[in-house]
């Protein structure tokens, strides 16, 4: 539907304001498109904007030189109150967006002039309605020559957009050693959710991907202060993440352990108790195993992926070392779980197993943490706080170092 050409291919043009088209969507649409919703969502690895509307918007982007900037062009659509608000979007420490204004360019056409503070590479896509979510127009802008050197991140999203993610994701597992012996325990931290993918949200209007990233941050401190552990966050700041990128970026630094950490939510607000999950590939354990996987999977819908060619890890690589892979997160969900229990109730007793896209990594165990209801009020409350917050992330450390003691009990009867 759309394509994406790096603005630092205007060297190829001379002539100040020399313009081409970079990608238009196709024609035919309803001149009586309305938009309802603009977001901005700045963050170091791109910035995401996002335009919302009643009907698939039919536009066309191009670039203009001396000063740098990225146009949207709108048409059968007018200016209207929530367009106008644009501007005020943008924030001061938007790695990539200098300004940006709006205008009704001509009777039909709305303009969008997004000023720049480096040479970005654009990527604009159109995403059906999903959950709450109408009609949205997305514009990723990346940096043009990121150092992919430095950040794993950025090199994965690029491959990722390309659809080449599978054919670049390493075959190696952990490094070879005993982790915590031989070298340090590689844990990857995921806190779930992000950007313009809410994860659920509570009473008091808490969002789902606000309060995992405290988590996930207040776990990665601790982990820091371990002189045998090392961690790694799939992000570290309110930003959308693919699910299978989440699973590459483990790969990629090689990790020992993936923990995924969500705050669960039920239309039934009495629903309590924190939980903890695995990959099944046979099926789910429960019917609410099931349908919690299947509204975790459907997060790279809510937060908006261009590829409809990307599919979740082929189930040919669920082998003998899936199978012993999932025997592990077993193991080290039921510690986790254990410790979770002294700080919160149990939703349920046991580690319960569904397909969920996230816990795919075929050789690294991996658990998906759902720490207490966020549509629980009283759980809202508790998840607010950072004493929870802190008991939470000190639970499932503590559950890290049980799984690693008890594999080097085993370690050594062998």
């Amino acid at each position: 539907m759309s394509g994406e050409s790096p603005i630092s291919r205007r060297r190829l043009l001379q002539g100040a304001g020399a313009m081409w088209l970079l990608s238009v969507s196709p024609l035919g649409f309803a001149a009586t498109s309305q938009v309802i919703a603009v977001r901005v969502w700045p963050a170091s690895t791109y910035t995401r904007v996002t335009i919302e509307s009643n009907r698939e918007l039919k536009y066309r982007q191009f670039a203009l030189s001396n000063p740098e900037r990225v146009v949207v062009d709108i048409e059968g659509v007018h200016l209207n109150s929530v367009l106008k608000k644009l501007g005020n979007l943008v924030r001061p420490d938007d790695p990539y967006i200098k300004s940006a204004r709006v205008g009704q360019f001509d009777p039909q056409t709305v303009r969008l002039v997004f000023e720049l503070k480096q040479d970005v590479a654009p990527h604009m896509f159109a995403l059906a309605p999903v959950a709450e979510f109408k009609e949205r127009l997305v514009m990723d802008l990346y940096p043009a020559k990121g150092d992919t050197e430095q950040d794993p991140l950025l090199a994965l999203l690029e491959d990722y957009n390309k659809g080449d993610l599978d054919k670049a994701a390493p075959d190696q597992g952990p490094s070879p050693g005993r982790a915590g012996h031989d070298r340090p325990i590689v844990i990857m931290i995921d806190p779930g959710h992000g950007g313009e993918d809410p994860g659920a949200t509570g009473k008091h209007r808490t969002h789902e991907k606000d309060v995992v990233l405290q988590i996930g941050r207040r776990l990665n401190k601790l982990i820091a202060k371990e002189p045998n552990m090392k961690a790694y966050m799939t992000r570290n700041e309110d930003v959308f993440i693919p699910l299978r990128v989440r699973v590459a970026k483990a790969r990629k630094q090689r990790a020992d352990l993936f923990v995924s950490i969500h705050a669960d939510a039920f239309n039934d607000r009495s629903a309590h108790g924190s939980s903890v999950y695995a990959l099944s590939t046979k099926g789910a354990t429960s019917t609410a195993a099931k349908y919690l996987a299947q509204t975790q999977n459907a997060a790279d819908l809510v937060g908006g992926v261009s590829k409809s060619g990307d599919r979740y890890l082929d189930h040919t690589m669920f082998d003998m070392v899936q199978s012993l892979t999932i025997t592990d997160s077993l193991k080290f969900g039921k510690e986790v779980l254990t410790r979770l229990g002294n700080v919160n109730r149990l939703h349920k007793g046991r580690v319960e197993q569904a397909g969920f896209a996230v816990l795919k990594a075929p050789d690294i165990p991996s658990i998906l943490v759902e720490t207490a209801f966020i549509s629980n009020v009283q759980e809202e409350r508790k998840l607010r706080t950072a004493a929870f917050q802190q008991k939470v992330a000190e639970s499932i450390l503590a559950g890290i170092k049980a799984y690693f003691a008890d594999d080097a009990r085993m370690a050594r009867r062998g």
